[in-house]
């Protein structure tokens, strides 16, 4: 009986070993992105400290920071374009070190400088790519159609304007189908009617693709992202889901009244955080609360004997959370 029940137990610890490995298994597929413990450095100089993150399949991540904050450092790291750092790096759980080209096969790169041969044709260049990734020719009509290159499939790429060069850029990205796409600063140097349109795009292609995209445009990053990760001097400052983000914005209000008052009266408002007299008579006055606090301010003002002559409520936008995590 006793040997009996110790293979029953035997059987039930194998299965329970690889139901978890299982379940192991399924949660490195849906993570497309991993970073762990990254630093690189150039001699003395760090351009990325110590950052770690996971970005989850079909997430469209904004990857923000001022210039040389470190951001198209760790894209190429994530790209196998820089194969010396400290930590560990993987993609769809594949290790970039490792194995880079396994790696490389799963993702899609758009670099800041979009290199383009520009005296090949729209069709012509993509069919050179489909070439070099192996995949059928079909496919480049298929992409083309994609990024709404048609109308100028026929054109040399020299002939074109920035925004379809950019969509050139990303036709290349996507064209082997890979699940991750890297995009360094893909609306730079767009017009208003092009950034619209490259905006949809990355939308379009975020619903069944994973995104992680470099740019300084927060307004980009409000309209498309789902989240967003801040680096600063090669330090991460921010990772944060948008709307949470937003949620916890503090409540700015801008007043003027009809004469000038010391700061220590306006800063014994009932839930004020700060106050900065920016002009005479004219304030700005941060409360971290989604309540309402005008209503404080016309008793502050009916108790003191002040009359408002301006008063304009309003939410940091992502621009003012910007500057304040990277100044």
């Amino acid at each position: 009986m006793s040997k009996v029940l110790k293979i029953n137990l035997g059987y039930n610890v194998i299965k329970s070993v690889e139901f978890d490995l299982k379940c192991i298994f399924v949660k490195s597929l849906s993570m497309s992105i991993k970073v762990v413990n990254i630093t690189k450095k150039y001699d003395s100089q760090i351009a990325v400290n110590d950052i770690s993150f996971e970005i989850q399949r079909g997430e469209i991540v904004g990857f923000l920071g001022p210039n040389g904050a470190g951001k198209s450092t760790l894209m190429k790291i994530l790209t196998g374009y820089i194969g010396v750092f400290e930590g560990e790096a993987f993609v769809n759980g594949t290790d970039v070190r490792k194995d880079v080209l396994a790696a490389q096969q799963q993702l899609g790169y758009l670099p800041e400088h979009n290199p383009l041969y520009l005296e090949m044709y729209v069709r012509e260049y993509l069919r050179f790519l489909a070439e070099v990734h192996k995949v059928q020719k079909d496919r480049v009509e298929e992409v083309i159609e994609l990024v709404g290159l048609k109308p100028e499939a026929s054109k040399k790429i020299k002939q074109l304007s920035k925004g379809y060069r950019q969509r050139v850029g990303i036709a290349g990205a996507v064209l082997h189908n890979p699940e991750v796409l890297i995009l360094d600063e893909p609306t730079t140097g767009l017009d208003p009617n092009q950034l619209v349109e490259i905006r949809e795009l990355i939308k379009s292609l975020g619903k069944d693709k994973t995104i992680l995209f470099s740019t300084h445009i927060m307004q980009e990053v409000e309209a498309i992202c789902d989240r967003v990760i801040v680096i600063n001097k090669g330090n991460l400052v921010a990772d944060e889901n948008l709307k949470a983000l937003k949620k916890d914005q503090d409540q700015v209000i801008e007043v003027e009244f009809d004469f000038r008052i010391e700061k220590k009266f306006i800063d014994a408002i009932p839930g004020i955080l700060r106050s900065n007299n920016f002009h005479d008579t004219e304030w700005e006055l941060v409360f971290a609360t989604q309540e309402d606090m005008r209503s404080k301010i016309f008793d502050f003002a009916q108790e003191n004997g002040l009359k408002i002559l301006n008063m304009t409520s309003k939410n940091k936008n992502l621009e003012s959370l910007f500057r304040e995590l990277t100044t």
